[in-house]
């Protein structure tokens, strides 16, 4: 097999490759590193590379294959980890000048299932400092580029993740997601992101933004191979309060079941002015695609929508504030004017909306509202299987488009965010393009049903072909 075979191949084609001796985890590694130098230093997805660990690591697995040793399903299996997750031994930034030199003493739960496996850790991918952000325009240390059209953001915070991903750079990325930061690159990129239930995947080690929203997910080539990282990464962590002790279903196996007369809901607070219309008609294309494929379409209300952008971001500035005062110069990192403005702006905020004489009138209000948004999800999901929605309202935008406007550029979590609020299972998945750009269909479950979302993920995958277009970057 040549390079670029190996680089296109999925998490599941790599594995029945390897277990059947047709390829080692060397050449698969060796592939992946060489796609990495030919084409990261146009895209940016990386922070860190680690491939004397990579190779090393492949070596190891090699050697258990010949031995007729078990794999584990991610054994040898090339991958990337966003940089906001604690690595044993390898830097961890957060991609913050104040990490800039950080090397942690152990590593996250998500990390060490994989690493438990023998996965193959090609490096860290680059994402906004401390996972503030929308487009990856926020990082410390450079930004990163959209591999469909590199004079455009690849989403974030997530985006190193995603736009390795879809470029080819690695089989799949672990990555967080807050307020939508897995599933807006994803969308971006033309990859498929996924967002657990808040508490069905360990935090642990995931260097915290805002505690009560952030999550763990997978972002991957395809629905297949987000069901096999969900499967390993999920359940419940004794290092982790918030995690819930709760049998994880078997998601590879639930795939394939048949979406005949499954009620997908479709909110019409997400279908209004102030989406792409061109977004819209795609978004809508894909709909009709799930109705032809024996789904039944119901129109819902989820009437607390319109507040969820202003609650979101009095919330997590808050969760922030509190979270970032360990960066203090003495027990972690450095000194506190090393971190960016997109940090200074959310910890002002966050500071000033938990203070005396503010606290009821803005955090407390946030909260009660975001239970009603909650609330609105119990109740049609009494109603519906699904939400069927677009991921984003637009397609990418170009560097530098909205770093100067931060209002807007939080206008780009408007239909992700919702679900981080209620704590709902949501994944975005390719659904067609925009001006050659990707665009994501999103599909949200009641909680702890995962395996429903991505049921009709998967059977929409299956009857369409947009999880097979490449972007063209050599």
């Amino acid at each position: 097999m040549i390079d670029s075979v190996l680089v296109n191949l999925t998490v599941r084609e790599s594995r029945e490759l390897l277990k059947n001796k047709k390829i080692s985890s060397t050449e698969l590694t060796k592939a992946f590193l060489a796609r990495i130098k030919a084409v990261d230093e146009k895209v940016k997805a990386f922070v860190t590379l680690t491939p004397e660990v990579a190779l090393e690591q492949a070596k190891t697995v090699d050697k258990f294959i010949q031995e007729g040793q078990e794999l584990g399903t991610f054994s040898g299996i090339p991958g990337v980890i966003k940089d906001v997750f604690v690595t044993s031994g390898v830097r961890t930034t957060a991609s913050s000048r104040i990490l800039e030199n950080f090397e942690p003493p152990y590593s996250a739960t998500a990390v060490e299932k994989l690493l438990d496996q023998r996965m193959v850790l090609l490096g860290k991918a680059n994402c906004d400092e401390f996972a503030m952000g929308a487009s990856t325009e926020n990082s410390a240390f450079f930004k990163t580029r959209n591999p469909w059209n590199l004079d455009y953001v690849p989403g974030g915070s997530s985006g190193g993740s995603a736009a390795a991903v879809a470029a080819s750079e690695a089989l799949f990325s672990i990555a967080s997601d807050t307020g939508g930061s897995v599933r807006q690159p994803a969308s971006f990129c033309g990859v498929v992101g996924l967002k657990p239930t808040y508490g069905r995947v360990s935090r642990y080690g995931l260097i915290a933004m805002a505690s009560s929203l952030d999550t763990v997910g997978p972002i991957t080539k395809n629905v297949f191979d987000s069901a096999l990282v969900l499967q390993l990464i999920a359940g419940f962590d004794p290092n982790d309060s918030t995690t819930v002790s709760k049998e994880v279903p078997d998601y590879v196996s639930t795939l394939t079941k048949p979406i005949k007369n499954l009620k997908v809901g479709l909110p019409k607070e997400y279908f209004v002015k102030g989406i792409d219309p061109k977004v819209e008609k795609v978004v809508s294309s894909a709909i009709d695609k799930l109705a032809q494929l024996g789904a039944k379409i119901i129109e819902v209300s989820l009437p607390h929508t319109q507040y969820a952008v202003p609650t979101y971001y009095i919330i997590v500035p808050s969760e922030v504030s509190s979270n970032m005062a360990r960066y203090d110069g003495i027990r972690f990192g450095q000194k506190r004017d090393k971190f960016g403005d997109e940090v200074k702006r959310r910890i002002m905020l966050g500071t000033y909306a938990l203070s005396s004489g503010y606290y009821e009138a803005y955090y407390l209000k946030a909260a009660k509202v975001r239970t009603l948004i909650k609330k609105d999800f119990e109740e049609v999901f009494k109603k519906v299987d699904v939400l069927a929605t677009p991921t984003t309202p637009t397609t990418a935008f170009k560097l530098g488009e909205k770093i100067e406007d931060p209002l807007t550029m939080y206008l780009s979590d408007v239909f992700t965010s919702p679900a981080n609020l209620a704590g709902v299972p949501a994944i975005s998945v390719p659904c067609g393009f925009v001006d050659h750009l990707p665009v994501g269909l999103q599909i949200i479950g009641p909680h702890f049903e995962e395996e429903r979302i991505l049921n009709l993920a998967y059977q929409y995958e299956q009857a369409t072909d947009w999880s097979k277009v490449k972007p063209d970057i050599k």
